[in-house]
């Protein structure tokens, strides 16, 4: 469910930023692509680790946060960057 390269920074990005645009969590995943980003956040929306908040309006603005289900991986997403900062890992 989250195993894809893509998906553990998403949901690390919303688990530190709570809400984020589309644009914004675009910019912050660099260099993600249209296309993956679509697919993964359809993907984790599908698995309910993430909402999808749409407000009708030009134009069109979308948020996405995340569900109960994806803030109890919080902890374990906070493990796993201090990992990543302890041995230098890229």
């Amino acid at each position: 469910m989250i195993g894809c390269k893509w998906k553990l920074r998403i949901i690390y990005m919303l688990a530190f930023y709570e809400v984020l645009r589309y644009g914004e969590l675009k910019r912050k995943l660099t260099p993600i692509t249209h296309k993956m980003l679509t697919t993964q956040l359809k993907e984790l929306e599908k698995d309910g680790f993430v909402i999808r908040k749409e407000y009708q309006q030009i134009p069109l603005r979308v948020e996405y946060s995340m569900t109960e289900k994806g803030k109890d991986l919080r902890p374990i997403v906070k493990e796993i960057y201090n990992w990543i900062i302890k041995y230098n890992i890229k």
